[in-house]
């Protein structure tokens, strides 16, 4: 898909040029990196990026050129498989922590703890239950930098990043958090990071308001690509690959939708009160009378398109179950969804339809799988991994790193000397 006013001709010189660039960047990866665990420095660097709502699946829809050589000279999975519910902040604590939302307590992008009161989008480290990366990293000796990683903005239990950019900015770009962490890469050593995290735009908010499919979704994505490739040219210039490891996933996919559902609706009108705490693709609802929950998912259960569990009974392959889980929880399948918002905002929303790009939806559906690319230092060059867990990644981080992983963590390294 052209993206400019070129000619033909003029396309085909860039394409050319871009060409010759990338095969002199393979013959210095080969020569660089040979295979996967050659050599191990002795003080190795790993960088973890998380572009928001990169689908498996976007990486064909154009030309990114510092993506595809992630994937040509490093490794790539298939898909990266979320926990449940795909929603960026339970996500992104996974794939920090190594477990799953029933272990670290984040059990969406909002939720109710019965004694906190309402988690509604918050960066603060007390809401997490399990050990974070960078604190398993601090606490044995390994420095950490972090970017707007969700949980990164405070200290957990009295350690946290030694080097952090707070408080959350959503209008920091890409650009910035480029030079940041280059400006981190080039510290004296005994100052210099050597896990770096962080989190990126992604595609995630044009998805939402476009849906998954559309080209205004590639385009963001050649955005991104374009700040990972000025990230590329500096390790290069910097000649860091013998001790570095990069490493893109993503949080969750996104599937199309165009039907809204309001939960409180349909269980007020059985006559149970109740608040649902919509997340996309599924919602919590906390009851008044937590003895109606058997009536509650009768009442959602005789919609098509949504299954309704109460907290016991919801499946355990889900790993939701906590005591911040609703009374009840509803999980459509695409295309409805239980758009945000409470009251009339949510009807309004259920009446459109809410957005045409949802997610939160049960892990195992295609469309909520993210991305997982390596490249650098024990990373195989054309190496294909299959299908990874966002569980699996701060284990793989932690092995890379030559460290132990998270305390809580449940996954396995799938890069590094400890790699199947």
């Amino acid at each position: 898909m052209a993206r400019s006013g070129l000619g033909a001709s003029s396309r085909e010189a860039v394409r050319a040029r871009r060409a010759v660039d990338r095969l002199v960047r393979s013959i210095a990866a080969a020569a660089l990196l040979g295979w996967a665990g050659a050599t191990l420095a002795a003080e190795p660097t790993v960088v973890l990026l998380s572009l928001d709502g990169v689908r498996h699946d976007d990486l064909g829809r154009g030309d990114f050129p510092a993506l595809d050589r992630m994937a040509r000279d490093g490794a790539r999975a298939d898909g990266l498989v979320p926990p449940f519910p795909s929603n960026t902040f339970p996500a992104h604590v996974t794939l920090a922590t190594g477990t799953h939302p029933d272990r670290h307590g984040i059990l969406g992008n909002r939720f109710v703890d019965p004694e906190r009161g309402l988690f509604d989008y918050s960066g603060e480290a007390d809401w997490i239950e399990a050990e974070p990366l960078w604190v398993a990293a601090e606490r044995q000796g390994i420095r950490a930098g972090v970017i707007f990683w969700v949980g990164s903005v405070s200290d957990w239990r009295g350690v946290g990043a030694s080097l952090r950019v707070a408080p959350f900015d959503s209008g920091i770009s890409e650009r910035e958090k480029t030079d940041r962490i280059l400006q981190w890469l080039d510290l004296p050593a005994a100052e210099r990071p050597r896990l770096v995290l962080s989190w990126w735009h992604g595609v995630d908010s044009v998805a939402h308001r476009r849906g998954p499919a559309e080209p205004a979704v590639a385009d963001q994505l050649a955005s991104q690509d374009a700040e990972l490739e000025r990230l590329l040219a500096g390790i290069d210039a910097r000649g860091l690959w013998k001790d570095l490891t990069l490493i893109a996933v993503s949080d969750h996919g996104m599937a199309r939708a165009g039907r809204g559902v309001n939960a409180e609706r349909v269980l007020r009108d059985a006559g149970i009160a109740g608040r649902a705490v919509p997340g996309g693709g599924m919602a919590h609802v906390y009851l008044e009378k937590p003895e109606q929950a058997a009536a509650a998912v009768k009442a959602l259960d005789t919609m098509p398109g949504i299954a309704a569990y109460t907290r016991d009974t919801l499946p355990g392959r889900l790993r939701a179950r906590h005591r911040r889980t609703g009374d009840v929880v509803a999980i459509a399948k695409p295309p409805l969804a239980f758009p945000g918002g409470r009251g009339l905002l949510a009807n309004v929303a259920a009446w459109f339809g809410g957005p045409p790009g949802v997610h939160g939806y049960d892990p195992e559906l295609p469309e909520m799988h993210g991305i997982f690319l390596a490249l650098g230092r024990g990373v195989p060059v054309g190496g294909r991994l299959g299908t990874v867990q966002a569980v699996d990644v701060a284990p793989t981080v932690a092995d890379l790193l030559g460290m132990a992983p998270p305390a809580d963590s449940e996954g396995l390294p799938r890069l590094g000397k400890n790699a199947p």
